[in-house]
């Protein structure tokens, strides 16, 4: 619920003007049931029955700004965007925000996307916050998402967490970029060292190995949100001799692609591996109707920073994690 969808659907009879006997409803999805959708559409609400429904399709939310798409959506819309792409095992809702918890297993997964208005003081919000997150065993967590080149500090939510104890780590950078430009990226000339991307819409033991063997891993957890968005794409570079070079994910979510999970061992690095899984990544989300890609990385890790940017990434927000006690 809440995503932007168009419901295309047969009418009645055919429009007297046009002949046409479809028609489209386009706004957000806010109520679903055996028999029909309602849709929020700028007219208000539109209910559409089921029966006459043709296509349901996710597309992007309306852009709140002028520029290319990926860059035209403000910070809480791509906030909320990103949610499906690392999906939680459990999710609540707490006014605007939304809580997430996933055993402790990442951030992501297991943090408040703080975007909008909790319904409360801020205060009353924290200790629900808390509350929540201890029932849980786990330590509140919240995501604070500002403008690139705003001090997260200084937000309101970061500043009552902090004046509790709370902690603050690294910034996170979220980059985006239109999906064709990561998909034209140039393609090396073959040699024995030109990795085989394999692309699969199932997670293997092989991915599933690489990607524990460089993190600590809940695999209940780990499996649970690896293959919980409403589609995904595991990539495994592999050399000539079958040898894993670097795995890469897809998540497909509210009409964007999110790609996370690259790794590349560093005795395959600086060989074009994880150009390769972009653009590979790339080209399955622009076959799936995803214009436009999202993807983070810890501020500190500049050497990932470099080569994002160098294949047409674009700083769009950074967000920090503020929490009440350790995790993972």
């Amino acid at each position: 619920m809440g995503s932007r969808v168009v419901v295309r659907h047969r009418l009645p009879s055919p429009d007297p003007l046009s002949g046409a006997t479809l028609t489209d409803v386009v706004g957000d999805l806010v109520a679903a049931d055996a028999l029909g959708f309602v849709v929020d559409t700028r007219r208000g609400p539109v209910r559409v029955e089921r029966a006459v429904v043709t296509h349901l399709k996710v597309v992007p939310p309306k852009p709140s700004r002028r520029g290319a798409p990926h860059r035209a959506l403000s910070v809480e819309d791509l906030q909320r965007v990103m949610v499906g792409a690392w999906p939680a095992m459990e999710t609540a809702r707490l006014g605007d925000w939304l809580l997430r918890a996933s055993r402790g297993f990442t951030q992501r997964a297991n943090s408040v996307v703080t975007t909008g208005d909790p319904g409360r003081p801020l205060p009353d919000a924290l200790d629900e916050v808390e509350g929540w997150y201890a029932a849980r065993d786990l330590p509140a967590n919240l995501t604070v998402a500002v403008p690139v080149g705003t001090d997260p500090a200084t937000d309101p939510v970061t500043v009552e967490a902090l004046a509790r104890g709370w902690v603050q780590r690294q910034p996170t950078v979220t980059l985006t970029a239109a999906t064709r430009t990561i998909a034209d990226t140039a393609v090396p000339q073959p040699s024995s060292t030109t990795p085989d991307i394999v692309l699969s819409r199932e997670l293997d033991d092989d991915w599933f190995a690489a990607y524990r063997s460089y993190r600590e891993v809940d695999e209940e957890a780990a499996r649970a949100i690896l293959t919980g968005s409403p589609d995904q794409v595991f990539a495994t570079a592999r050399d000539a001799d079958g040898g894993l070079l670097g795995v890469g994910r897809l998540g497909l979510a509210d009409g964007w692609g999110g790609i996370a999970a690259m790794w590349v061992p560093p005795t395959a690095r600086r060989r074009g591996v994880a150009t390769a899984l972009l653009r590979a990544l790339a080209r399955e989300a622009e076959d799936r109707g995803a214009l436009s890609l999202h993807l983070q990385t810890d501020a500190d890790n500049t050497a990932a920073l470099g080569l994002y940017e160098r294949h047409g990434l674009e700083r769009h927000h950074v967000y920090v994690n503020v929490a009440s006690g350790s995790y993972r």
